[in-house]
């Protein structure tokens, strides 16, 4: 029991950025203490950012073990002095994503993910919850890429340069995806008879 209590004493001492180079360049057994001191320090904010792609507490919960692992396969193409959380986000984001790709259409964004839509005025609850419905319809529709961007920009309200790193590519694409995706809400809510 002491032996874990020191352990648990030395990983807490050590800084993340003393981690982060152990976790690159260590010994086997440092790059683990290293691994396990980052896991601790960053699984809550992985979990965080996944849960707002995926809208699935489950599914958050595996996402985030798979990233994880991921990380710690990857581990040789780290580069410490670029951050850690970053790249855990571009690899959490691409765990995501293959989640979403392998998801049916109708498990991929559930109802209560625009429940909180504001609602106009005094309409109908029925109306109300019918548009509801087919908004999430027509967001499940999209293409995953599309919806991470639009999940992440727009719902989440995360700013460009964020969603950028986290998907690998640049904030003029960013911008172009959630362009295309309100578009193509846009087209098919109008297909269901809803003017946006």
């Amino acid at each position: 029991m002491r032996d874990v209590a020191s352990r648990e004493l030395e990983l807490a001492a050590k800084s993340e950025r003393e981690h982060l180079v152990e976790f690159r360049r260590g010994s086997a057994e440092a790059r683990e203490a290293a691994f396990e001191a980052l896991f601790r320090l960053h699984q809550r904010a992985v979990r965080g950012w996944i849960l707002r792609i995926v809208r699935d507490s489950g599914a958050a919960d595996e996402l985030t073990v798979e990233t994880f692992w991921r990380i710690y396969r990857a581990s040789d193409r780290f580069e410490p002095e670029r951050g850690f959380e970053p790249w855990a986000r571009r690899i959490a984001t691409r765990a995501a994503l293959d989640w979403l790709r392998a998801q049916k259409p109708e498990y991929a964004v559930a109802n209560e993910f625009f429940a909180d839509l504001p609602s106009p005025g005094s309409g109908d609850p029925a109306l109300l919850a019918e548009i509801r419905h087919k908004t999430s319809l027509a967001f499940e529709r999209l293409r995953p890429g599309l919806r991470i961007a639009a999940t992440l920009a727009v719902i989440e309200e995360r700013p460009h340069k964020e969603v950028a790193e986290a998907l690998g590519i640049s904030v003029m694409a960013v911008k172009l995806r959630v362009f295309r995706a309100l578009r193509l809400l846009r087209k098919d809510l109008q297909h269901q008879g809803i003017t946006p």
